[in-house]
Parts: structure tokens; sequence; C-alpha cells
């Protein structure tokens, strides 16, 4: 008879002690979140030996990390649902209107933190000799980077910040003014003399950036967006996915491969130089490394793509592909699209940004600009591209061209053509 009532209680007691012990973890965890510095080094991940050369990271005691572990098995995944915070990385590379998109997002303010290419630190410190990176370090650095700065810590990024900031203070930051959270009240620091601040805000007067002050800043925010032209394979980010504390969702942003080499050669007239001259003067040399360069991004957009729209476990829900034609020809359909996927409030603040710069006139729609006639920049590389590097490029990214829905030009006269168009109604779904 005890035994049949002994066992009951025994039971009810234990569910009891775990209660209290949940509750009693929420509190610590809480109050943590409160007295944490966004600079507390995290565990070392896997690529800290390239590190060492520049910084030393001090590692957490044994007991903290204990503490840490049971603060996120109890108590982050439950609160993260509860806050409803999002998580969004717009995923692109060089020459695909990433930087107009990320305004999308960059101009609801507000409850948004958005950070323009942090990346950009890393890829400088681990660029080798030889102008090329360790791709299985990189991709190490840039994911860890990026789930530290999704979880509001720049303590990772300093590291890779050339010269290192002091006192948790910086001059450096990457295109610091592109991001308007970090041009904030709340985060602008007083102007020092003589102190020199190369991406300095446009909207205010501030002073070198503590990032001590971000920090607090992206905490106090909803949802935190960021905005990437370094990730190479969406597969490398499975950990972000999978990371109990966010709730994150990918947006890959493609261009016709066709459409980014016309834009790079005039971006970037220099590096291309050779593409001028193979233009001009004969055929383009197929296995010269600046072709195999070319395949080898179009084939990481491919792959990458590939792996989204196969929609694994990992990614469902969370994926989304999108055409700059599409944006540009359908800013504000497309804008909603994303908004809707992305689960953020689309706000009239963002609609009239979008509506005054996708009518821009000619005078303001530069090269590195974001304000565009953004009908008129789906043709108009076209009329720039020589029909033989055109014919390179469909050589070589012929699948990516076909995943992505570009139509293959056999003629000077079909590029040409305005009455064609080279792009096909094809949609990608993501929900």
């Amino acid at each position: 008879m005890r035994i049949k009532y002994t066992i009951p209680i025994v039971f009810f007691v234990a569910l009891v002690i775990i209660e209290k012990e949940n509750k009693i973890i929420s509190r610590v965890s809480d109050k943590l979140t409160l007295k944490q510095t966004p600079q507390t080094p995290l565990q070392p991940s896997g690529f800290s030996h390239l590190l060492q050369k520049h910084v030393s990271v001090p590692s957490l005691s044994k007991d903290f990390m204990l503490m840490k572990r049971r603060l996120e098995n109890y108590s982050v995944h439950k609160k993260v649902k509860k806050m409803g915070r999002k998580h969004i990385l717009l995923l692109a590379t060089t020459r695909t209107g990433s930087s107009f998109v990320g305004e999308f997002f960059n101009q609801q303010g507000g409850k948004m933190f958005y950070v323009f290419e942090p990346l950009w630190h890393v890829e400088k410190m681990l660029t080798l000799e030889t102008g090329g990176t360790n791709a299985t370090a990189a991709a190490k650095a840039y994911r860890d980077v990026l789930q530290q700065l999704f979880l509001c810590d720049f303590s990772l990024l300093e590291s890779f910040i050339d010269p290192l900031p002091v006192d948790h203070i910086t001059t450096a930051l990457f295109r610091r003014e592109s991001s308007s959270s970090l041009c904030e009240e709340s985060v602008c620091s007083p102007v020092i003399k003589g102190v020199f601040e190369r991406y300095h805000c446009k909207t205010r007067r501030c002073g070198p950036l503590n990032l001590t002050m971000a920090s607090a800043s992206c905490l106090q925010k909803e949802h935190k967006v960021i905005k990437s032209v370094r990730v190479r394979q969406l597969e490398n980010l499975r950990p972000l996915a999978e990371d109990p504390r966010l709730d994150i969702k990918f947006i890959q942003l493609v261009r016709d491969p066709r459409a980014v080499l016309a834009s790079r050669m005039v971006a970037f007239a220099a590096k291309y130089k050779n593409w001028k001259e193979w233009a001009m003067v004969g055929d383009v040399p197929i296995d010269d490394d600046e072709v195999k360069k070319l395949k080898g991004n179009c084939d990481n957009i491919r792959l990458s793509a590939e792996v989204g729209l196969r929609q694994p476990p990992w990614l469902r829900g969370r994926y989304m592909l999108v055409r700059y034609e599409d944006i540009a020809r359908f800013p504000m359909r497309k804008a909603t699209e994303m908004y809707k996927f992305s689960g953020i409030p689309f706000t009239p603040q963002v609609k009239s940004w979008i509506l005054k710069n996708t009518r821009a006139s000619k005078e303001t729609s530069g090269v590195y600009s974001t304000q565009k006639n953004s009908s008129e920049q789906v043709e108009k590389w076209r009329f720039s591209l020589p029909f033989k590097v055109a014919q390179v490029v469909q050589r070589v990214c012929g699948p990516t061209l076909k995943l992505f829905g570009y139509k293959i030009v056999s003629s000077e006269k079909m590029l040409k053509d305005k009455s064609i168009s080279l792009i096909e109604d094809k949609v990608f779904n993501f929900l």
C-alpha cells in the first residue's frame, strides 16, 4: 500500500522542483541579459587559431559556461517564440541590387536593427596574399560572426576590425552610415575633436561608434536584419537555422549573371579590364582564371538556391528566393511578399521610401546609389555588354540562367532587341 502512494507523491514533488528551477533560471537569465556586456567573448570557435595573430580571446569559466547552457536549454527558446523576434539574413553577391533591397528593411527604423555588410571586416582580415581566402576558415568565421551579431554581441566582429577598437570604440566600422540603426540618437556618441571617422553618419553628427551602445540598442529592437554578399554556400549556415535562440529566415537575392558582369565591368573597371580587352580584340579564353572565377560564382549561387528551393527540414519555411528583375519591375509587390515571408509588419514609412526611390531621375541614379529608376535598370545592361562576352557567361553559367528563368540570347540582334524579354515568368515557392 505504501508503495502504491509513494510513487505518485515522488513524481509530484519532482514536478514541483523542476518547475521552481525553471522559474529561478528564467529570472537569472533575465538579469544576466540586462547585466551582461555585449563584448563578453563567447567560446572560441573552430577558426580561433586564425585570430591569435591579431587578438587573444579569453575563454569563459567552466561554471559560467555550464550556467549558460542551462539557461539556453530552459528559457531562451521559449522566450524567442514568446517575443516574436525575427532574424533575417539577406544573401546576395556584388552588383545584384542588394544595397537597394537592403533599404527595404533599413528604412523601417523603430523596432528594426539593420547591419550593412559586417562580414567585410572578416573577409579583409582572412584575405591571403594571393588575393583569395581559405574557404573553409572563412565559412566558419562568417557563420560565427553572424550568429553573434543576431544575438546583439559585437565581440567577435571586434576581433576582425582593423585597427582594433579601443574600449569597444571604433572609427572604422565599414559603411556605418548605411545602417540607420547605428546612427540613431541612442548610439550617437559625442563628436571628438581631431578624431576622424571614415564612415560617419549622414543624418546627425556622431562621434566614433561605441559598440557597447550599439549592442544595447540592438537588444532593445524586436527584429534584426543583416545584409551580406560574402556568404558562398547556404548550407554553411545550417547551425543558425537550428539555433533555438534565433528565429532566422534567409532571403536570397539573385540577378541575371550577364547583368551582374556588365555592372561589375563599370563599377570595378580596373579589375575587369581583361574582359573589356577580350571583347575588343578577340575571343575570351575559356580557361582563364577570371572565367573560372565567374563559373565558380555562378555555381555557388545556383547550389545555394537549389538547397533552399528543395526545402530540407532545417530550411522549411525559412528560405525565399527573389530575382532583382522582379523587384525592379514590381518593387511594392515584391517588398510586400518579403515582409510577409519575414513575419515583420510592412510599415507606411517603408512604402513611402520605395515609392520615392524607385522613380529616381538619371542624375541621382549613380553606380553606388540606392536611388534607382528601377524599371530602367532591368534592361540597361543589354546595351553595354558585348555579345561575345554574353556568350561566355551563357556557356559557363548556363545551369544558373536556366534555374532562375533567364533566356539565352542566340545573336547580337536578339540581345539588343527591346521587344524581346529575357526574363521568363517564374514563381519560386517560399511558403
